[in-house]
C-alpha cells in the first residue's frame, strides 16, 4: 500500500491570459504522507484555496503535475476518497442539513435510508442533530460551516481539505470544532489539509505550511 498520498511536481496555477493573468500558484513542489496533519497558514488571496483544489483535484494546474500515489486516478478521488469542506456557504439551499450532508453517500450509491442514518450520525457528532430538518437559510452561519464539514466527513474520506473551517466560528465554537474534527480523522485514518489564517488553528496542527503570493514554503 502506498504511503504516499499526493505529490506535487512544480505545480502551478494561472488565472488568466496576457495583462489579466493572475498567478495563484507558482512552482509548488511538496508531498503529503498517509495520516499527516497539515495546516496550511497564509493570509486572505495568499493561494491558499487555490492550493486546496487542486489537491483535490477540482481544478488542474496550469502547469507541473499533481498526482494521488495512493488514491489512484483523479477521475476516481470523489466522493470517498478526497472530500473538502469548503470555505463559503456551500449546503444546497432546497435541501434540509440532513439531506445536505448524506449527499455523498447517496451519489457513492447508497440507500437513503442508509445515507440517512449516517448523516444522522455525523449530525449528532458535530451538534447539529437539533437543526437536521432545517434549511440552510434557517440556521446561522457557524452551524451552515459545520454542516459543510460534516458533509465532507459523512463518507469517511482518506483525505480531508478544510478551507477556513472555523471562519464563523467564536474562539470556544473554534476549539471545539477543531477537537471534533481530529478526533474523528484520527478514528478514519484520514489526512488532513488545514488552510487557515488564524494561529490558534495551525496550533492544533504539528505540521506548518506557509503559502504567500502564491509561493508555497514546506520546510
Amino acid at each position: 500500500m502506498y504511503d504516499l498520498v499526493v505529490r506535487a511536481d512544480n505545480a502551478g496555477k494561472i488565472y488568466g491570459t496576457g495583462e489579466r493573468a493572475v498567478i495563484a500558484l507558482e512552482g509548488a513542489t511538496f508531498e503529503i504522507s498517509s495520516r499527516s496533519r497539515i495546516a496550511l497558514v497564509g493570509s486572505s488571496g495568499s493561494g491558499k484555496t487555490t492550493l486546496l483544489h487542486l489537491v483535490a483535484g477540482l481544478d488542474s494546474p496550469t502547469s507541473g503535475a499533481i498526482q494521488w500515489p495512493a488514491l489512484g486516478k483523479k477521475e476516481r478521488l470523489r466522493p470517498r476518497l478526497v472530500a473538502m469542506a469548503f470555505q463559503g456557504h456551500s449546503l444546497i439551499p432546497p435541501l434540509t442539513v440532513v439531506e445536505n450532508v448524506a449527499l455523498p453517500l447517496l451519489i457513492a450509491g447508497n440507500p437513503e435510508p442508509e445515507a440517512l442514518k449516517t448523516a444522522w450520525e455525523m449530525l449528532e457528532r458535530m451538534s447539529l442533530a437539533d437543526v437536521g430538518y432545517s434549511l440552510p437559510e434557517e440556521i446561522s452561519g457557524g452551524q451552515s460551516q459545520r454542516a459543510g464539514i460534516a458533509r465532507a466527513l459523512v463518507a469517511r474520506p482518506r483525505l480531508l481539505l478544510a478551507d477556513e473551517p472555523t471562519g464563523q466560528q467564536d474562539s470556544e465554537g473554534s476549539r471545539h470544532l477543531m477537537d471534533s474534527l481530529l478526533d474523528y480523522v484520527e478514528e478514519i485514518g484520514a489526512t488532513l489539509v488545514v488552510a487557515t489564517h488564524d494561529k490558534v488553528v495551525a496550533d492544533f496542527l504539528p505540521t506548518r505550511w506557509l503559502i504567500e503570493h502564491g509561493h508555497l514554503q514546506t520546510g
